[in-house]
């Protein structure tokens, strides 16, 4: 299993015995990591120097890794691949539940960038060997969330807007596939928009290395809408769609728009949805208007909100080019982004961040983006029958 190749193979697993081995279905992945060097990817990249999970670091992040695809959302779920089958698959002895414990709490904050940058690293041999965009355009969407727990012991873990305590990371995911462009973990009760502008930095760098050549749209919601977020995109030559905030002088505007300028859309409410678009001074300092493109909807017959207005109003500035009704149509498609989450945290293990300490946890939640990349890979491999070839080194 650590013979290197420069080819990703089709590799398909079939059941035809009634032995048949529990989680073997982790051949492909191993497979494919095998493939893809991830392992070397870890001893190269994190060096956790003379701190006690210093041994074999790429042995045990593979092992977790292969834990969180069969299905662990903890730390002692690893030890469903301790039978010597389930190690035969994995080519290598799998390290005991306490001694990953160890590993993960041997991370510093410093070695969290190295994690990263490994599962960038993979996502660029991926997308290298056929899995990217190439010089197609990408659409990126950005978005935060809340990693509920419920133990008050959890270093970093706190209360937000949510009133919810847990972490609240950003990630950015590709829209037309959900492969994840980056991950960071936040304290609980950290602002969306706080550091922002360079994790707006770190996707795009991390998209241009994977060799993503074509033109780069990148969608938020209000909790983005930022000076620094604009000015990072611009810096990285990427178009952006930034849901507004409903402040009084953006109300101001909207009340202005002349009822001639609505476009109607379909809508399920005949005659519910129309959209409109002014120039609009973003932010204060700015010399230059952008496109302010607005949505408003008739509320639900018979509901409270009925009784008091006549729309909701939703807009969002954007630098793209293109007509008002196809931009406004394709920033509602951000919201996409939401089932990425749902798949995070219900079916790859960010509903349950299982350390005390919070550099364990930032660590288990970028194991579970390179568990999706690898993941992925595995997929697009079955689904398209084919084999891969291309340089797999840096």
């Amino acid at each position: 299993m650590r013979a290197s190749a420069s080819a990703l193979e089709c590799l398909i697993v079939t059941f035809d015995d009634s032995n048949a081995v529990s989680n073997s279905g982790l051949i492909l992945p191993i497979t494919l990591a095998e493939r893809l060097g991830l392992r070397d990817l870890f001893d190269l990249h994190i060096d956790l120097e003379d701190r006690p999970g210093r041994a074999n670091v790429g042995r045990k992040a593979m092992a977790i890794v292969a834990s969180i695809l069969a299905g662990g959302d903890c730390i002692d779920d690893t030890a469903i691949l301790e039978s010597p089958n389930a190690q035969v698959i994995l080519g290598q002895i799998m390290p005991a539940p306490s001694t990953l414990g160890v590993f993960l709490r041997s991370f510093e904050t410093s070695d969290i960038a190295d994690v990263e940058r490994v599962a960038a690293l993979l996502l660029e041999r991926a997308w290298l060997a056929g899995a990217g965009p190439g010089d197609e355009p990408l659409t990126i969407d950005v978005d935060s969330t809340i990693c509920q727990v419920y133990g008050n012991k959890k270093e970093g873990a706190g209360f937000g807007y949510t009133k919810v305590r847990g972490y609240h990371p950003h990630l950015a995911a590709v829209g037309k596939t959900g492969d994840i462009l980056g991950i960071v973990t936040r304290e609980g009760n950290a602002n969306t928009a706080r550091g922002a502008g360079e994790f707006v930095t770190q996707v795009i760098n991390n998209a241009r290395a994977a060799g993503a050549t074509g033109e780069i749209t990148m969608r938020f919601d209000s909790g983005f809408y930022s000076r620094a977020v604009r000015d990072a995109a611009s810096a990285g030559d990427v178009r952006i769609c930034i849901t507004t905030r409903m402040s009084k002088r953006l109300k101001g505007i909207i009340s202005d728009i002349q009822e001639d300028a609505w476009t109607s859309i379909p809508y399920w409410l005949e005659g519910g949805a129309d959209v409109a678009e002014v120039k609009y001074r973003a932010f204060a300092r700015d010399r230059q208007d952008v496109r302010l493109i607005v949505r408003r909807v008739k509320p639900t017959p018979g509901s409270q909100l009925a009784l008091f207005r006549d729309y909701d109003y939703h807009a969002f500035i954007t630098d793209r080019q293109g007509e008002t009704l196809f931009l406004e149509a394709d920033h509602r498609v951000h919201a996409q982004i939401e089932l990425v989450i749902k798949d995070l945290k219900g079916g790859s293990r960010w509903n349950h961040v299982p350390s005390r300490y919070m550099n364990a946890n930032a660590v288990w939640l970028a194991l579970v983006w390179l568990a999706l990349v690898w993941l992925a890979i595995g997929a697009i491999a079955v689904q398209l029958h084919t084999t891969w070839h291309g340089s797999l080194h840096e």
